[in-house]
């Protein structure tokens, strides 16, 4: 019989029923608060039980409301930074550019051997600047066959766009759909940190481009080394082509992408130097859709239509964040989260910060098997993770890059709709895309883990 996970939504509102079913049985508890450096923090020495508050069937079902009108800047600003980057992608400018740098590779020996490097470069940066996720699937239809005339398999041409932006997303420094979230949730300035987020995600992506040019000369050299190499001859046969109709870059695709990095390159200065916040971001986004569509010449129907339908396509996302924080207000109303904090403190804390945020990136690693939503993630988890990282001597920033490091796993996992889909399209056998990627795998836990050490023994804010 197939195991089949239920449905995200499903999963979280049975997590709902069952906080509301705990507040009857889970005593109430509190921690005084103290202040340190100007910020609330939880005093570890402080709790003790008071009376609890169980919650109802009446409560159960106005949670999810409840839990979007608290949430509804962060919701705001998730539906708006979705339309902003659908509208930069039907200018079609980020496909051109992808397509102008593949099709040179049949002219230049250069460009054959800098492939893997600047590509994987490439969808990594954009995971971890606009949250590039969903977006690569598309580009599974130019990258397998262009794997595969360049001499390589169908997993190169897979993990190109998709391990790249997955990579990228798990070590983003301005990806607004989980660093974002997670920080404007934790109380932890947006974007703060980038400093050393940078350097993880540098690392990340120069393991995933030397793990792939390792694997990808291996099979250059002996094709039946590969584990599709059936299927690949199949494909061959077929001759898929990803460039048809192609005539290359044009002017506008060009003034389009220098907007788009100039306002990532505001964004930075802006959050940097004027400590700007999700309202002020959220402007920014909306200002940069507005002048990549005139600039990009779509007209308005074509403007707004690409707007709407980014900011639909995240509906669900705003839905999941809303259902999430409506478990924390369900608990926080019972005064049953501070208990909660209470008990899994034993769980994290360790003789050294180090080792209690090695056990929150465990922690949240297995959460991401049921819960692959960078967003929905942190909606669900930093509540408990950012005050829980006060009790054990962990910074909140570092908690946040533990709740970051946890996707690392999401290229790996079958409850992944993107993972599934991915390979589906490119027809490679789950199985068999999960023991090539066991490898690559052990040494993102074993960068995480080390990547980790160094926030955890300086306190990093």
């Amino acid at each position: 019989m197939k195991l089949r996970l239920p449905n995200t939504f499903v999963l979280l509102f049975l997590i709902l029923a069952m906080i509301a079913a705990a507040t009857w049985v889970v005593p109430g508890g509190q921690y005084n608060m103290v202040t340190i450096d100007g910020k609330a923090r939880i005093d570890p020495n402080s709790f003790h039980y008071v009376a609890s508050n169980p919650q109802g069937f009446v409560a159960l079902m106005m949670a999810p409301i409840k839990g979007f009108v608290e949430a509804a800047q962060i919701i705001g600003f998730v539906l708006i930074v979705g339309g902003a980057f659908a509208v930069l992608q039907r200018t079609e400018a980020i496909d051109s550019m992808i397509k102008s740098v593949a099709r040179a590779h049949t002219h230049s020996a250069f460009v054959r051997a800098a492939i893997i490097p600047v590509f994987v470069t490439m969808f990594s940066l954009g995971g971890a600047t606009f949250g590039m996720s969903e977006e690569a699937i598309p580009f599974i239809l130019i990258f397998v066959p262009l794997a595969l005339a360049l001499g390589y398999d169908s997993i190169v041409g897979v993990s190109i766009p998709f391990v790249g932006s997955q990579v990228g997303f798990a070590a983003a420094f301005l990806n607004p759909f989980n660093v974002g979230v997670a920080q404007g949730i934790a109380g932890v300035e947006v974007f703060s940190g980038m400093g050393y987020r940078i350097v993880c995600w540098a690392v990340a992506t120069a393991i995933t481009v030397g793990f792939l040019m390792w694997y990808a000369a291996r099979v250059k050299a002996n094709p039946t080394l590969s584990p599709t190499y059936a299927l690949d001859q199949e494909k061959r046969k077929e001759n898929v082509v990803g460039f048809d109709g192609f005539t290359g870059m044009t002017r506008t695709h060009g003034a389009v992408l220098m907007i788009f990095l100039g306002f990532m390159l505001a964004m930075v200065v802006g959050v940097v130097k004027y400590e700007w916040y999700i309202n002020e971001i959220a402007a920014l986004f909306l200002v940069m859709a507005i002048a990549v569509g005139v600039v990009g010449r779509l007209n308005t129907d074509e403007f707004v239509a690409a707007f709407i339908q980014g900011a639909r396509d995240l509906v669900t996302t705003a839905l999941v964040i809303a259902l999430a924080r409506g478990t924390m207000i369900l608990a926080r109303d019972a005064h049953i989260i501070d208990t909660m904090l209470h008990s899994l403190m034993p769980l994290v804390q360790s003789s050294s910060p180090v080792f209690a945020a090695q056990k929150m990136f465990a922690i949240q690693s297995v959460i991401n098997f049921f819960i692959h939503s960078g967003t929905g993630q942190a909606a669900l988890t930093m509540p408990i993770m950012a005050p829980l990282a006060d009790l054990v001597g962990v910074t909140r920033q570092t908690a946040i890059l533990a709740f970051q490091f946890g996707e690392l796993t999401t290229p790996m996992i079958p409850t992944s709709g993107i993972t599934v889909g991915v390979l589906a399209l490119a027809r490679i056998p789950w199985i068999t895309w999960a023991k090539w990627m066991i490898p690559l795998q052990l040494m993102y836990l074993v960068m995480a883990m080390v990547l980790l050490v160094p926030p955890s023994l300086t306190g990093w804010q």
